[in-house]
C-alpha cells in the first residue's frame, strides 16, 4: 500500500508538471492583454509609455519560457504568485474561496446522499413497479437539465413567486439552501440511476439466491451483503463527484453571487487575472488526483481483490 501511495504521489508531480506548462502557455496565447485590463479597470488612460510601463511591471514583456521559469520557481517556494487585479496573494484568494466552496459542496453532497441512498434501495425493491418507474424519470430529467437551467426555475418559484429564499445568496443558512438545492438535484439524480444499477447488479448475484434459500430475511441480506458488495462502486461514483465540486462549481456560484471557487475563477477570467487563473487549475488538479487516489484506496480496503493497489 505504501509503494502504491508513493508511485501514485509521484505521478502526482508530472501531472502538475503538464497541468502547470499547458495553463501557462494557454494563457500566454489567450487574447486581450491583462496590463490594458488593469489599467483600464483602474480608469487610467491606456498610452502606449504607460501600457509598456505596466506591462514591465507585471513581467508580462519578458519571453514565455522566461515568464513561466519564474512562476515556476515562486511555486516549487510555495508562492503562488499576486493577483495582477489588486496584489492580492494567488493562495489567500484561493483560501478565502475554498471555505465558502467546502460549505457548499459537503451541504450539497450531504443533501443528495440523504435523498438518492434509500431512495436507491426502494427503487431497487421495487424493480420495475410504478415507483421505481417515477422516480426513474425524475432522476432522468434531474439529471438532463442544465445546472444554469434548473438555477432559474429554483430562483422563479422559490424567490419570485413564493418568495421563500434570497435570490442573490448570503453568507448565513437561508442563503446556502438555494445554490445547494442547483447543485444537489441533479447530483442526486446521478447518484440515484447509479446506485440503483449497482445495487440491482449486486441482487442479480448467486450469493443473494443461496442466501436466500438458506432461509435468511431479505432485509439482512440486503443491509449485510449486497449493500456491503455494492459500497466500492458507490464510493467511487462519490469520490468523482467530490472533485468535481472541490473543483469549483462554476456555474451555480456565479448565478448565485456565491463567494466561493467558482466565481473566483469566473472573475479572474473576466479581469485577465492569470496568476488567479493558474492557481485554480492546479488546484483542481491536486484536488482530483488526491480524490482518485482515496478512493482507490478504500476502494481496496472494502474489497482487497481490487488489482493495481
Amino acid at each position: 500500500m505504501a509503494k502504491y501511495i508513493g508511485k501514485r504521489l509521484l505521478h502526482l508531480i508530472w501531472i502538475l508538471i503538464a497541468v502547470s506548462f499547458l495553463t501557462f502557455l494557454l494563457m500566454y496565447l489567450s487574447p486581450g492583454d491583462a496590463a490594458t485590463k488593469k489599467l483600464t479597470a483602474q480608469g487610467i488612460a491606456v498610452s502606449s509609455d504607460v501600457l509598456e510601463k505596466t506591462r514591465e511591471e507585471m513581467g508580462l514583456n519578458r519571453p514565455f519560457l522566461v515568464q513561466y521559469g519564474s512562476w515556476a520557481a515562486g511555486l516549487l517556494k510555495g508562492d503562488l504568485g499576486s493577483s495582477f487585479k489588486d496584489g492580492t496573494p494567488v493562495s489567500a484568494k484561493l483560501a478565502k474561496g475554498l471555505g465558502y466552496t467546502l460549505t457548499l459542496s459537503l451541504s450539497s453532497l450531504a443533501l443528495s446522499l440523504a435523498v438518492s441512498v434509500p431512495l436507491s434501495i426502494l427503487t431497487a425493491l421495487k424493480k420495475n413497479s410504478v415507483l421505481d418507474f417515477i422516480f426513474r424519470v425524475l432522476s432522468f430529467i434531474g439529471n438532463s437539465l442544465p445546472n444554469f437551467l434548473i438555477s432559474i426555475l429554483l430562483m422563479y418559484f422559490l424567490c419570485v413567486r413564493f418568495r421563500l429564499l434570497p435570490v442573490i445568496a448570503e453568507n448565513n443558512f437561508k442563503g446556502l439552501l438555494l445554490p445547494t438545492l442547483a447543485l444537489a438535484i441533479p447530483m442526486c439524480s446521478r447518484f440515484l440511476r447509479q446506485f440503483r444499477a449497482e445495487i440491482l447488479e449486486q441482487m442479480s448475484k448467486p450469493y443473494v439466491t443461496g442466501a436466500s434459500s438458506r432461509g435468511l430475511k431479505s432485509r439482512y441480506i440486503l443491509f449485510s451483503n449486497v449493500l456491503h458488495n455494492a459500497l466500492p462502486g458507490m464510493i467511487t461514483i462519490i469520490g468523482l463527484s467530490i472533485g468535481t465540486l472541490l473543483g469549483g462549481s462554476v456555474v451555480i456560484e456565479t448565478i448565485f453571487r456565491w463567494p466561493g471557487l467558482g466565481k473566483l475563477v469566473m472573475d479572474s477570467i473576466t479581469a485577465r487575472d492569470y496568476p488567479v487563473i493558474q492557481g485554480f487549475v492546479l488546484f483542481a488538479a491536486v484536488v482530483y488526483v488526491v480524490i482518485n487516489l482515496v478512493t482507490d484506496i478504500i476502494h481496496h480496503r472494502l474489497d482487497p481483490r481490487v488489482s493495481g493497489v
